[in-house]
């Protein structure tokens, strides 16, 4: 109880102090001690939820339970977070921001499909629960805001700029004639049909890999989830004839 009061009251205080600052204009760098406070205890939060994402699943995250393991009230935390929803959209929003930098990074160095597959696979074992939080089972009750799709997009379209560049001629086929009228998944890639349907393909075979190995499915089955990957990659990126 001491210790709980002593955090609240040390929270108390930086408010306190953010808040003369904010009054007086003294300001640190480009922000000030307010917003500063505010970014450190919004990145604490999260810390704290990635950790309940590990030991039961973001169904179970609770904005109560991250305020009881930081010994501060709940109604605090809410000042940082208006609900459980807002912080899972944080979560996703930084998941996605950080997959995109790292395969944006590697498109700008001229990867082809199979170096944004390595990247996409590096990110995922880094972090499984990162990865099974926006391409795993969805979170009940949980519905992603459109900028979220926004940030998946940008993936997406440099998969596809790769596989036109790769395969620029990619034979129509009747799922690609389909495409060519469902592709707001593409947003707005200039992508030919058939391009769509290799990317499209590539993108699903590889999540299926890596979520099984990342699950442990392969865990027993004494072979190297690994070479696996690469038998994918060397059929998905064969040339088609």
């Amino acid at each position: 109880m001491a210790e709980t009061g002593a955090k609240a009251g040390a929270e108390a205080g930086a408010e306190g102090s953010a808040k003369t600052g904010a009054k007086t204009g003294v300001k640190t760098g480009a922000v000030t001690p307010r917003e500063r406070y505010r970014a450190q205890v919004r990145t604490e939060v999260k810390e704290y939820a990635w950790k309940q994402i590990a030991e039961a699943g973001a169904s179970a995250l609770s904005l109560n339970a991250i305020a009881k393991q930081m010994g501060v009230s709940g109604p605090a935390l809410y000042r940082y977070f208006a609900g459980r929803d807002e912080l899972i959209t944080e979560l996703i929003r930084d998941a996605y921001r950080s997959l995109a930098d790292a395969v944006h990074a590697a498109a700008g160095t001229g990867a082809d499909p199979a170096g944004l597959a390595h990247v996409l696979r590096d990110w995922a074992l880094a972090d499984p629960h990162r990865y099974f939080l926006i391409y795993g089972t969805p979170v009940p009750g949980y519905h992603a805001p459109e900028e979220i799709t926004g940030i998946s997009q940008e993936i997406m379209a440099d998969l596809l700029t790769a596989w036109t560049a790769l395969e620029p001629d990619a034979p129509a086929t009747p799922f690609g004639a389909h495409l060519a009228d469902h592709r707001d998944w593409a947003g707005d890639h200039p992508a030919p049909p058939g391009v769509l349907h290799r990317a499209l393909t590539f993108w699903t075979r590889l999540h299926g890999v890596l979520s099984l190995e990342l699950a442990g499915h392969f865990t027993g089955m004494a072979f190297d989830p690994a070479q696996l990957f690469e038998a994918e990659l060397a059929d998905l990126t064969a040339r088609r004839g």
